[in-house]
């Protein structure tokens, strides 16, 4: 039996799934504050009088770090960026604590200008002055020679709790992006850490002691002690959750709509033929563009416990959260009330609820319960405004699936999923205002927990090899080694596929099923004088993304079932 167990900003879902199906899920609520008490309550539901022993391993995902950017909540972190000639530093800044430095290196290597350390202790200086405990590095050509951002890494390590080099985070060209990946992982890794630690600190009190695994944006795993040192790839884990708990429910031969509605946020993505789209670039969340890689996912901040407001006559949905729903004793009314008052949701106090819609009834013009069905009414209004333009958003470029580039393809969805707490009482609006057929997904309300539980691991491996000067590297992977010049593609796929096996056995994955395959290969010929003087080689490696060998055996049974 497997534990999943997603941790989303408003309820914290977790299953235990085997050979027959769904046999234990608990849904309880997330407190922030007190993680771990919440991680507790829901192992303690779901193991019960089962034998740990037939308990295999545990997978996480969480919507925490999402949330926290979605809502502009990240904790502060520091940037020291250098680029050099060129484009400036300051047009890609994060946030108050960046600081652009001297000292550069070209696209080829070659060292243009020294660090200097006397200012790089400086800021370092400052930044623990502004209380920054985590700071991220990032040079324009350090994934061409890591020197730089090693040495400044070195300089300022012994006063802030972590440093990300850049290079550590993506070995890929993009000085933008690298940015920003480098700095979500520095400003995520607070979240992440006391996600780690409450959820690891659960299991040892419970008495579990298995293999534990947290879902990735690309839908795949990796072990959650190695998760630590990159915290983004957590960032859109929960999106990647609700991709993963309905591909096996996904019709064969449709274009479909993956819509999470949660309490803070809605997360969408899109099948095609039961395949996952990719986000080939990197995560795209907010104003961060990244290199993380991810299945296509948009998230908005828009879910059953958002803030309603009022301007004029118009009503609006989030972004924000103040807590729970009125009816659970929250402070602000929100679409859960609205469906409190025209009962369809029992469980909480009607009255609270009623108390907080009648102020938008009166400022309307109309009864409570019409203005709890216009409340209503316009959350799901602005979940399909965000899918159509997730989907303009998709057709503006290429469109990548996890397994090809389907060149000139325009998506046309023809159905839609929905899942998440409560995504049974969306489906008939969202169908009249599509006009498309909506369906839940089979164990609708913890299919994420689902969906995480049933996902194996995955990984990349980026190498770049430079005939010319003689090596070859994987920056990520903290390898390189010398090359001749008649080193060839063919030899640079050897070492990437060793590469790849030797990570992809790091983080826990299954060896005798891995499925690997070539993401990029390209090889440029340098030439100086009319004369070829070497060859770029740049090669881009993976294990695919996708559910476990015998996930069949169990969605058949979940399918079976009744849905939650």
């Amino acid at each position: 039996m497997i534990i999943g167990l997603d941790v989303g900003g408003t309820h914290t879902d977790v299953v235990l799934v085997g050979e027959n199906g769904l046999k234990r899920h608990a849904k309880i609520p997330t407190d922030t504050a007190a993680l771990f008490e919440t991680v507790l309550a829901g192992l303690e539901k779901i193991t019960e009088n089962i034998n740990i022993g037939d308990i295999s391993h545990a997978v996480l995902s969480t919507t925490l770090t999402t949330n926290a950017i979605v809502q502009n909540k990240l904790p502060p972190a520091g940037m020291i960026v250098s680029g050099g000639p060129g484009v400036n530093p300051e047009a890609f800044r994060t946030n108050q604590y960046y600081y652009i430095t001297s000292g550069s290196i070209d696209h080829s290597g070659r060292e243009i200008q020294p660090v200097d350390p006397d200012e790089i202790a400086a800021i370092a200086a400052k930044l623990k002055d502004q209380g920054i405990r985590n700071v991220g590095v990032v040079g324009k050509f350090s994934t061409r020679n890591t020197a730089h951002e090693t040495r400044i890494a070195e300089i300022i390590a012994p006063h802030f709790d972590n440093v990300f080099p850049g290079h550590k985070i993506s070995g890929h060209l993009n000085f933008p992006r690298r940015i920003h990946t480098t700095f979500l992982n520095a400003s995520v890794y607070p979240l992440h850490k006391t996600f780690f630690e409450a959820v690891k600190t659960s299991l040892e009190h419970k008495g579990i002691t298995i293999p534990i695994y947290v879902l990735k944006a690309d839908g795949g795993t990796m072990a959650f002690a190695a998760s630590i040192d990159f915290p983004g790839q957590t960032v859109l884990s929960g999106p990647s959750a609700s991709v993963m708990g309905s591909l096996a429910f996904a019709p064969e031969k449709a274009e479909t709509i993956v819509m999470d509605i949660g309490g803070t946020t809605t997360d969408m993505a899109v099948l095609i033929d039961r395949v996952p789209l990719l986000a080939p670039q990197g995560i795209e969340l907010g104003r961060y563009k990244t290199l993380i890689r991810a299945l296509h996912s948009y998230s908005i901040g828009l879910g059953g416990d958002s803030v309603i407001r009022l301007d004029g006559k118009e009503i609006t949905i989030g972004p924000e959260r103040n807590g729970p729903a009125m009816a659970y004793g929250g402070p602000t009314p929100t679409p859960t009330d609205a469906l409190f008052v025209l009962g369809r949701v029992t469980g909480g106090d009607r009255e609270k609820s009623a108390k907080g819609i009648q102020p938008i009834a009166d400022a309307l013009g109309l009864n409570l319960e019409q203005a709890a069905e216009a409340v209503f009414d316009r959350t799901c209004r602005q979940i399909m405004a965000a899918a159509r333009h997730m989907i303009e958003e998709i057709n503006r470029k290429p469109v990548y699936t996890i397994k090809e580039l389907l060149k000139g393809h325009q998506v046309k969805p023809t159905n839609i999923l929905v899942l998440g707490g409560p995504a049974g009482h969306f489906v008939e609006r969202l169908a009249d205002i599509s006009g498309l057929p909506v369906a839940t997904v089979p164990a609708w309300s913890v299919a994420n927990a689902v969906g995480t539980a049933l996902s194996r691991a995955t990984c990349e491996v980026s190498l770049f090899a430079d005939t010319q000067k003689g090596f070859i590297m994987a920056p990520e992977e903290s390898f390189s080694q010398p090359v001749k010049v008649n080193f060839t593609s063919q030899e640079a796929l050897q070492i990437g596929y060793q590469l790849l096996r030797q990570k992809a056995h790091k983080i826990g994955a299954d060896m005798d099923s891995l499925e690997m395959d070539v993401l990029e290969e390209l090889e440029f010929n340098m030439v100086r004088g009319f004369r070829m003087t070497g060859k770029n080689i740049r090669i881009k490696l993976q294990v695919k993304p996708g559910l476990i060998r015998n996930y069949k055996t169990i969605t058949d049974k979940i399918a079976a079932g009744a849905a939650i």
